[in-house]
């Protein structure tokens, strides 16, 4: 028996609005939201076996309209996940297989010359590239050589792309999910700092266990591939983008969040006495607004109309791994950036404690 149709103006309709004063309304949206993101993770999971928590910050970065980083060697459903959120939002979607020949203009578009055939008059037309997608596949990011990298800087971080002293402008949702094999390093460019810190999250792919490869076995090897229906559309994604950024936070919990971020500075008041040897630089302020915007997402999922300590513990490490660089000595010791990242969460207390003088000392 068929599914009844999904009424994609009422679910963006049951997010969207203009403010959030009564509790009653706040908590329907909330729900709704819970309703959707439930919805789009049972129809990925049709395609996408396990990963459950990968698939998660995959949605938390689309909600919280960022870009996201995903870091696994080739094989563990990276693309196929990227291709399955395309599927279940509608959203216009455009790969990119990046290799050291790739251009810009492969990436942006161009303009060329063209003749009208009733006329013969000619003009300058522009071509645009895969990068006018509302959903875009980067995979292997780091095989483009850096000229082509800084031209999709600018689309992911200003939303637009300049092409012959013209600025085109990318409309909403425009999310980039850039993909990069760890291991392989002949023939890559590092992507440079300034465009990590563009994406919002970085997600490190774990290989399956046991039972989720068998899984994957049954359901590749015996029947054709299952793909996602359409869970929501545009119109519906750029409303709980919306809605999410009107969660409140608390004052504690902003705190240890801004705490949090100056404590990957190893100069600085907040950094934990055991970490200053192993940070060489500390997370940007991007990395603070990460968290944040992450956060309020994950409240939304629970159903929650607030920010707790828990949703940002969930996000940190995702948000900080690819912000924190290492000193010769983390390397040396084989301390990671995403170990750094547990420490500061365990060593950074909620509650900052007050500083008492000691016994027998006045201060003026």
């Amino acid at each position: 028996m068929a599914a009844d149709p999904i009424d994609h103006a009422a679910d963006a309709r049951a997010l969207d609005g203009a403010g959030l004063d009564d509790v009653a309304e706040a908590r329907r949206r909330c729900e709704a939201f819970r309703t959707i993101f439930a919805r789009m993770r049972g129809e990925i999971g049709k395609a996408l076996v396990g990963q459950r928590e990968v698939v998660d910050l995959a949605l938390v970065t689309l909600f919280a309209d960022g870009h996201l980083l995903l870091e696994g060697v080739p094989g563990l459903g990276k693309t196929l996940l990227v291709r399955s959120l395309a599927a279940a939002t509608g959203l216009g979607f455009s790969r990119i297989q990046f290799t050291p020949d790739v251009m810009p203009a492969d990436v942006t578009g161009t303009s060329i010359l063209m003749e009208d055939e009733a006329t013969g008059r000619r003009e300058m037309q522009f071509r645009p590239g895969p990068l006018f997608a509302q959903l875009v596949l980067a995979d292997e990011v780091n095989r483009a050589s850096p000229k082509t990298q800084s031209a999709l800087l600018e689309a992911m971080q200003e939303r637009s792309v300049t092409v012959g002293g013209e600025t085109r402008r990318l409309g909403p949702p425009f999310f980039v999910m850039a993909t990069q094999n760890p291991i392989e390093q002949e023939g890559t460019f590092p992507l440079p700092e300034a465009q990590l810190d563009r994406f919002l999250l970085k997600v490190v792919v774990p290989p399956p266990d046991r039972e989720t490869l068998r899984e994957v076995l049954e359901r590749t090897t015996k029947a054709d591939l299952v793909m996602p229906s359409q869970a929501l559309d545009a119109r519906t994604v750029v409303a709980a983008q919306k809605l999410a950024r009107r969660i409140p936070m608390a004052p504690e919990v902003q705190d240890w969040i801004v705490r949090l971020v100056l404590g990957t500075h190893p100069d600085g008041e907040h950094c934990p006495e055991e970490l200053r040897k192993y940070i060489r630089i500390g997370a940007s302020p991007r990395a603070a607004q990460a968290i944040a915007t992450c956060s309020r997402v994950v409240a939304l999922m629970a159903g929650r109309y607030g920010v707790s300590f828990d949703d940002v513990r969930r996000i940190a490490r995702a948000a900080l791994r690819h912000r924190i660089h290492r000193s010769f000595e983390a390397e040396a010791d084989g301390v990671s950036s995403d170990e750094i990242a547990r420490r500061l969460l365990t060593l950074v207390p909620t509650i900052e404690q007050p500083v008492f003088p000691a016994k027998g000392v006045v201060r003026r």
